[in-house]
C-alpha cells in the first residue's frame, strides 16, 4: 500500500485530503503543518509520496523538499499550490519534486496523481509545463540549475530527451520515432542514469535549461496528468 505524508499549514486541507486518500485505499501515515515538521516526519515515517504545500511558516515547501530528498531519494514529492503558474513550482521541479497539483484538485485527480508518482513517473501536463517554462525558464534567470552533460547521450537519446521535454509520453515518443514502447523505456532509463535524474520532471528541466529545446518551440500536444 502506498504510504503518503501530507504537508500543509491548513488543517482543513490536510483533513480533506486525508479523507479522500484513505477512502481510496491509500495509507496516510502522517500530517505536518510546516516544512520543519515535514522533514522530521519524512525521516521517521519513510513515506512513498509526500504532498507538500509550497508556502508555509517556519520552513517553506521548496526548502523542505530539498532537505528531504538530500537525505533520501526514495520519497516522491508532489507540490501543492493555489496557482498553476506559481513561480516556485518550477524551482521545485529542479529541486527534485515529481510534479504539482492545484489545491482545488478533484478527488479522482488527487488519487490518480498519488498513484502515478508512486510508480516512479512524474506528474506533468504538457500545456502547463510549457507555460511554466515560458514564464520562468528564460535565459539569465535565477532558477536553480540541474547539472547535466548532454555529451554523454547518443543522438537517439537526445531525440528522446527532446520529446520528453516537450511532455510526450513513452507511447507518443514511440509513435513519433517509429520505435517500440519498450525501446523508448530503455532509452529513457539510460538517459536518467547518465544524467542522474530522478524522473521526467527533472528531465523537462534539463531539456530546457541546457537549451535542447526552448520556450519558443512549436506548441506542445495537449495531454492529461
Amino acid at each position: 500500500m502506498t504510504r503518503v505524508l501530507l504537508v500543509d499549514d491548513q488543517a482543513l486541507v490536510r483533513s480533506g485530503f486525508t479523507m479522500i486518500l484513505r477512502s481510496a485505499g491509500l495509507d496516510v501515515v502522517g500530517e505536518a503543518a510546516d516544512g520543519l515538521e515535514a522533514v522530521k516526519l519524512a525521516r521517521a515515517l519513510r513515506p512513498d509520496v509526500i504532498l507538500m504545500d509550497i508556502r508555509m511558516p517556519a520552513l517553506d515547501g521548496l526548502e523542505a523538499t530539498r532537505r528531504i530528498l538530500a537525505e533520501s531519494p526514495q520519497p516522491r514529492v508532489i507540490m501543492l499550490t493555489t496557482f498553476d503558474l506559481d513561480r516556485y513550482v518550477y524551482a521545485a521541479l529542479a529541486a527534485g519534486a515529481s510534479g504539482f497539483l492545484l489545491k482545488d484538485v478533484t478527488p479522482e485527480h488527487l488519487v490518480n496523481a498519488v498513484r502515478l508518482v508512486s510508480t516512479g513517473d512524474a506528474l506533468l501536463s504538457p500545456s502547463i509545463t510549457r507555460r511554466l517554462v515560458q514564464r520562468f525558464a528564460q535565459p539569465g534567470g535565477d532558477q536553480p540549475q540541474v547539472p547535466a552533460d548532454l555529451s554523454t547521450l547518443t543522438p537517439r537519446e537526445l531525440e528522446v530527451l527532446r520529446l520528453v521535454g516537450r511532455g510526450l509520453s513513452n507511447s507518443e515518443i514511440a509513435a513519433s520515432l517509429t520505435l517500440s514502447e519498450a525501446t523508448v523505456k530503455t532509452h529513457v532509463a539510460r538517459i536518467f542514469a547518465k544524467l542522474d535524474l530522478r524522473d521526467r520532471a527533472q528531465a523537462v528541466v534539463v531539456a530546457y535549461e541546457t537549451g535542447l529545446i526552448t520556450p519558443t518551440s512549436p506548441d506542445l500536444p495537449e495531454g492529461t496528468y
